[in-house]
């Protein structure tokens, strides 16, 4: 059974009072392996997280705050690395930990609140 044949207990994106919360995201295909190596599963989480904001009529420019799961201190640097190529100014706060995560290979777990856009 995959993670998505689950009934999960959480919804994976809410908004209220004009914020768009994302649960945490992970670097999951939707056909084939999931990749190996920090850079491509944050390229592929990111891609993801920008997916589902779409669905929300948002972007990656819209995010304000990102939490990120790291599963090994040592992919720090390449991490931040690939995730400059997604972020531009005024980038989000963020806050970064490392910890176990439950779904392994996976080397990452983000989630994020954005900013809903005003109506024009």
């Amino acid at each position: 059974m995959s993670i998505a044949d689950t009934q999960l207990p959480f919804s994976k994106i809410r908004s209220a009072n004009g914020l768009i919360f994302l649960s945490g995201e992970l670097p999951i295909a939707e056909q084939g392996p999931m990749p190996e190596g920090i850079a491509a599963q944050t390229d592929l989480t990111l891609q993801r997280i920008e997916a589902s904001l779409g669905s929300m009529g948002l972007g990656l420019a819209d995010v304000v705050q990102v939490t990120v799961h790291l599963a090994r201190a040592e992919d720090f640097a390449e991490f931040n690395a690939a995730y400059r190529r997604h972020f531009r100014a005024p980038l989000p706060t963020r806050t970064t930990v490392v910890a176990q995560l439950l779904l392994a290979p996976a080397a990452i777990e983000i989630s994020v609140v954005a900013a809903a856009r005003s109506p024009s």
